[in-house]
C-alpha cells in the first residue's frame, strides 16, 4: 500500500465523517497543531530519562490522537471510538498538583532552557497554547466538546510544571555529581601545609577572624552576625553583635558552610546559580543550607582549606567587606 494517495493535491482533505474541506480550514489547522504538539512531545520523551514522566508523556500522546479524532469531525452525534471526558482533565490536575509540590512551586517568569529535555517540554507547551487559541476560535462557530478546551488548558499547565521538574531533577543530579567529585578529590588530598604537617583551624585563629571582622563591622556601623566553621563544616566560633538581625544567624552559618562545601566565595556561586547556568537550583540541595549570595569565604592556611567565614546583617557588599577583613587577620 502506497503512503501517498494524491487525493489532497487540490488543497482539500476529508474529515473523519466524510466532509471535504480546505486544508487551510480552521478545524484542519487546529488538529494539525495537535499533531505538531504530539511530535514535539515525542522529542521530549526521547530526551527524558525519568520513567514516571516518560509514561505520562506517552499517555498524553495517546490522548492527543483522541483529541485529533474529535476535531476531525463536524458531526457531534457521530459515534467515535473514544472521547475526552472530564476525568481526563481531573487526572491532569492531579499531576499538576503532584509536580508543583515536588519543585516547590514557581514564582515569577521562567526563562526556558534549563536543559535540552526541559526545553522540548517548553516548546510542546507553547504549541499546546497555540492549539488552545485555535480551539477557542473554532468553538465560536462550531460545536466543540467542552471538555476539550479544559483538557488542552490543563495540558499546557502540566507541560510547564513538568519542564521545571525535569530541569530541577537534572540540576540536582549535576550538583550531586560535582559535590561528590569534589569530596572524593578532597578526601584524597591530605589537609597539609607546605611543611607536610596537618593544617587545622584553631579556636584562637577563628576568634582572631571574628574579632577582625567585628572591628570592620563596627567601623561601618552595621551590626553583624559572624560565623566561622572548621574544615568539617562544624561551627568553630560565632559572634552576634548587639542589634544584629535574628534571621542573620542561620544565614551567616550557612554562608560559611556553603563557602567550605563548594570551596568558593558565595558571591561567585551566585553567578553560576542563575537560571540557565550550570548550578541553577543548587540552593535546594544540602537540606537548604546552600546560600547563593555574597558574604561567605573559604579560609586557607598555607594553601590548605581549613574552614570558612560567613557574615550576614548588611548589604551583600557590606557582608563581603566584613568577611574579607576577618580573613586578613590570618595573613
Amino acid at each position: 500500500m502506497k503512503i501517498y494517495t494524491k487525493k489532497g493535491d487540490g488543497g482539500e482533505t476529508t474529515l473523519y465523517n466524510g466532509d471535504k474541506v480546505s486544508k487551510c480550514n480552521r478545524r484542519v489547522d487546529t488538529y494539525g497543531t495537535v499533531d505538531e504538539a504530539n511530535s514535539f512531545l515525542g522529542a521530549a520523551k526521547s530526551l527524558i530519562k525519568y520513567e514516571d514522566i516518560k509514561k505520562i508523556i506517552h499517555q498524553i500522546q495517546q490522548e492527543l490522537f483522541v483529541v485529533s479524532a474529535e476535531l476531525a469531525t463536524t458531526d457531534s452525534a457521530m459515534q467515535l471510538p473514544a472521547r475526552i471526558h472530564y476525568e481526563h482533565v481531573e487526572r491532569l490536575e492531579t499531576l499538576i498538583d503532584q509536580f508543583t509540590k515536588e519543585c516547590g512551586g514557581v514564582r515569577g517568569f521562567v526563562t526556558p532552557g534549563e536543559s535540552l529535555a526541559a526545553s522540548f517540554l517548553d516548546i510542546s507547551r507553547t504549541v499546546v497554547r497555540r492549539m488552545e487559541r485555535l480551539l477557542t476560535g473554532l468553538a465560536v462557530k462550531d460545536q466543540i466538546n467542552a471538555n476539550l478546551l479544559a483538557y488542552i488548558n490543563r495540558l499546557s499547565d502540566l507541560l510547564f510544571i513538568m519542564a521545571r521538574v525535569v530541569g530541577r531533577r537534572e540540576t540536582k543530579e549535576l550538583v550531586t555529581r560535582l559535590v561528590l567529585r569534589e569530596l572524593e578529590r578532597y578526601s584524597l588530598l591530605p589537609n597539609t601545609g607546605k611543611g607536610g604537617e596537618e593544617m587545622k583551624l584553631t579556636l584562637e585563629q577563628a576568634q582572631k577572624v571574628i574579632a577582625k571582622a567585628q572591628e570592620e563591622a563596627e567601623k561601618i556601623g552595621i551590626p553583624m552576625v559572624i560565623a566561622v566553621v572548621d574544615d568539617g563544616g562544624n561551627l568553630k566560633s560565632f559572634q552576634r553583635m548587639d542589634e544584629a538581625l535574628l534571621a542573620s544567624v542561620d544565614i551567616a552559618i550557612n554562608k560559611a558552610y556553603t563557602a567550605l562545601a563548594l570551596k568558593m566565595p558565595t558571591h561567585q556561586l551566585a553567578e553560576i546559580a542563575q537560571p540557565g547556568q550550570e548550578l541553577y537550583g543548587i540552593e535546594v540541595t544540602n537540606r537548604g543550607r546552600i546560600v547563593t549570595f555574597g558574604g561567605g569565604y573559604p579560609i586557607y592556611l598555607d594553601g590548605s582549606l581549613v574552614g570558612a567565614i560567613g557574615v550576614s546583617g548588611g548589604s551583600v557588599e557590606q557582608d563581603k567587606q566584613v568577611a574579607e577583613a576577618g580573613i586578613k587577620a590570618l595573613n
